[in-house]
């Protein structure tokens, strides 16, 4: 496997020679592996384990295990703990989803702060399976189909190309020490039951299913490629711009022999679900339309218009001075200076206070304001592009605050933090802000 690990680095992920890798390590098995291969072949690692207190004092020992191991073998270790459970309250998602965006949150900063290149993860081929079931299970589009991506962004997927049966061999011809989580065993969460059940089922009936599965995802990838390419080439032709709405000019919509595919692939995004009655829009008559929670498409003689609902977009803007140490009006913030910085939320971020124009503004956001996200390489973001990724209803956009210096944000409040105003090595006045 060692050799195999290689060899796949060298010809897949050539660039991250030399390179500092932050390896997401839980403790379990697959990323415990993960990081012995790394250490094998002398890459520059370090080691972030997130304690996300679901299994009690179990996840406690999972902190600890890892910890040691890092002190033993002379690593760097980034430890953080994250109240799982409020925040997934707070923030109406379901548990996983709260971990998964914690969890990369604090990478991302972790890169900024501590300089490293990319985050490796421990996912594999049999994950990759559980996925591809997982989705096909609920209904997708072909996108849900394609898998786990081997690289998006600064993450790392070098394991993809292993099972798990050759991962749990490595480990135990290496003596490799790793923490088994109890939750794996429950047949509680739908992954678990695919995972104890269904696969085994499927590997049964063709021995070689990994590997067949592994050629279908590359075809389905593929295919995924070139619809994305066509649609965009279609949608010159077809859709045009003007201010917030999409114009879709019908006649040459309806040229198409495919135009419920296109319609399908450039509507996805903007969360809408009722298709049939989105395709019937076509031939109905003027007036009709169709809505998603943001956004509706109008048939208006010879176009369907695409616009958002209901947008409001607040003018009243409160100035926050220099010395002021909290808001009440129109959200509880506070602001602090500090020695240090300590665990960064969604509710509290650190930032360089002499990068800071005073007054600071607090603002409702606007079509066309940017940011510039942690671990996009100073790249800027629409803010309404985070706002579809984090599928923002409208009442919860309408309610979101934006901090500014000056005309650049500051703070997505409650959300994202901007990467200009972060904390860098030669910071000397730290300024801790919190959404109470």
């Amino acid at each position: 496997m060692l050799q195999k690990f290689q060899n796949h680095l060298l010809h897949n992920f050539q660039f991250l020679n030399g390179k500092k890798l932050l390896l997401a390590t839980s403790g379990g098995i697959d990323s415990m592996v993960m990081v012995h291969l790394f250490q094998q072949l002398e890459y520059k690692i370090g080691i972030a384990h997130c304690n996300f207190q679901l299994r009690g004092m179990e996840s406690f020992g999972d902190q600890d295990f890892v910890q040691e191991y890092a002190l033993a073998n002379d690593i760097q270790v980034f430890v953080t703990q994250f109240d799982t459970k409020a925040f997934a309250e707070d923030y109406k998602l379901s548990t996983q989803v709260a971990a998964r965006e914690l969890r990369y949150n604090w990478f991302y900063e972790l890169l900024e702060t501590e300089k490293f290149d990319y985050i490796l993860t421990a996912h594999h081929a049999d994950d990759n399976i559980e996925t591809f079931l997982i989705n096909l299970t609920r209904g997708t589009g072909l996108e849900g189909l394609t898998g786990i991506p081997e690289q998006n962004e600064n993450v790392i997927r070098p394991f993809l190309l292993f099972s798990r049966q050759e991962i749990e061999a490595y480990a135990k011809e290496n003596r490799i020490q790793w923490r088994e989580d109890s939750s794996n065993v429950s047949d509680k969460y739908l992954r678990n039951k695919i995972r104890h059940h269904l696969v085994p089922m499927l590997k049964e009936l063709n021995p070689n299913f990994l590997s067949s599965f592994h050629k279908t995802e590359t075809y389905l990838q593929e295919a995924q490629a070139m619809v994305e390419d066509a649609a965009i080439i279609v949608y010159q032709q077809v859709a045009k711009q003007e201010e917030e709405n999409i114009h879709f000019d019908l006649n040459q919509l309806m040229k198409l022999p495919n135009y419920k595919s296109y319609l399908y692939q450039w509507l996805k995004e903007f969360g809408f679900s009722a298709w049939d009655d989105i395709y019937d829009l076509v031939e109905s008559q003027s007036g009709k339309q169709v809505f998603s929670l943001e956004f509706r498409l109008l048939k208006d003689r010879d176009s369907l218009i695409l616009s958002p609902i209901n947008f409001v977009n607040e003018k009243k803007e409160y100035l926050i001075e220099e010395n002021q140490e909290e808001v009440n009006i129109p959200l509880n913030l506070s602001f602090c200076k500090v020695a240090d910085i300590s665990i960064v939320s969604n509710k509290t971020i650190f930032v360089d206070a002499n990068k800071l124009q005073f007054p600071l503004i607090l603002r409702h956001w606007s079509e066309g304001d940017f940011f510039q996200p942690f671990g996009m390489g100073g790249k800027s973001k629409k803010v309404s592009k985070l706002f579809k990724d984090e599928k923002l209803s409208l009442i919860d956009k309408e309610n979101t605050w934006l901090l500014c210096s000056k005309d650049e944000i500051v703070w997505i409040v409650g959300i994202r933090q901007d990467n200009r105003f972060r904390i860098e090595n030669e910071t000397q006045n730290i300024l801790k802000i919190e959404l109470e």
